[in-house]
């Protein structure tokens, strides 16, 4: 998976990458399953979005 690998995802590259449109709920899933995964908002060019990683264990 994209997140344990170490990297970070937000939603515009879990489109681009795997064809995903509701990252959200994905996201949302990924908890629910007890993956411990945190978000940020970032601030950029007059947009925001969350982006996503996983905690290292």
């Amino acid at each position: 998976m994209h997140l344990q690998s170490g990297k970070t995802i937000n939603p515009l590259q879990a489109l681009k990458l795997y064809g995903c449109f509701r990252f959200g709920a994905r996201i949302y899933d990924l908890k629910q399953a007890g993956f411990d995964i945190d978000s940020r908002l970032v601030h950029e060019n007059g947009v925001q979005y969350a982006e996503y990683s996983m905690r290292g264990e």
